[in-house]
């Protein structure tokens, strides 16, 4: 697990129980839920986005990976 995994699902986490405490917020009829299970969200959708970054990180790795790999094996070739 690299360190955007690790902050994405941290930050995911993080924003459900927030939005589980903005909904009991709002059973208890406070006026606060508003401001919680808009932060709730936020760090959802930053984990969420965060997640999906560390993925695409690593596709991308591979394929340089690969890439490196086949232009060193084609330089072997021509020698």
């Amino acid at each position: 697990m690299n360190k955007y995994l690790k902050r994405g699902l941290f930050l995911t986490v993080v924003g459900i129980l927030i939005g589980l405490l903005g909904e009991f917020l709002q059973d208890e009829e406070l006026g606060v839920y508003k401001w919680v299970l808009t932060l709730a969200v936020v760090l959802f959708g930053i984990g969420f986005l965060t997640i999906l970054y560390s993925l695409i990180r690593r596709i991308e790795r591979k394929s340089l990976e690969n890439e490196r790999i086949e232009q060193q094996s084609e330089s072997d070739e021509t020698r």
